[in-house]
């Protein structure tokens, strides 16, 4: 696992021993910002990479020129791990660590005015099994409705046989990709 652009292009990501994330393939990654850039994301921008496992989308958006990325992993070993790549790619002041339950407290303010332009969300699949109105990723997708900018897009990376709805309160979706045995979902604000 890699950052595939930008500043620290190339630069390889640690990865902890254990079994317990998903890396996201060069491949995919690369659609994915592909897919970004065409809404103007992710450089400028204050993203949260929430379920962040090591960091991968986060380092990538930081890469590419993200503002400040809030990472928010509950695994505190995972976590160490993650800090770890911050300090390597030298994006610890562009950034914050979280640990903590991402259902209980969503995309946690970088600072009490600031709200996110683009939030990757991205689960463990079993996590992502119940979407419907009242599932835990609804409950979240509510929380960021408070969390975001008008214009803010939220991705959301899950299994591919899993359906989303079309909408979650103020968001709407706008675009969904396969790969392999993984979908994702783009997200933005009605």
């Amino acid at each position: 696992m890699r950052i595939i652009a930008g500043s620290k292009k190339g630069m390889k990501l640690i990865s902890p021993k254990t079994d317990a994330s998903r890396p996201v393939i060069d491949r995919v990654k690369e659609s994915v910002f592909d897919v970004l850039y065409k809404y103007n994301m992710p450089e400028g921008k204050v993203v949260a990479d929430l379920f962040c496992g090591v960091g991968s989308f986060g380092l990538e958006a930081l890469s590419r020129g993200a503002k400040f990325v809030t990472f928010v992993e509950r695994d505190p070993k995972i976590a160490a791990v993650l800090k770890q790549n911050i300090t390597k790619a030298d994006f610890a002041n562009q950034s914050k660590v979280v640990i903590a339950d991402v259902f209980k407290v969503g995309a946690l303010p970088v600072v009490q005015e600031s709200k996110y332009d683009l939030v990757f969300v991205d689960p463990p699949y079993r996590l992502t099994e119940d979407v419907g109105e009242k599932s835990p990723l609804a409950n979240l997708m509510d929380a960021l409705s408070g969390q975001t900018k008008a214009q803010s897009l939220i991705l959301v990376r899950t299994h591919i046989k899993t359906e989303l709805m079309g909408e979650y309160g103020i968001f709407k979706m706008i675009e969904r990709r396969r790969w392999g045995t993984m979908a994702v979902a783009f997200l933005g604000r009605n």
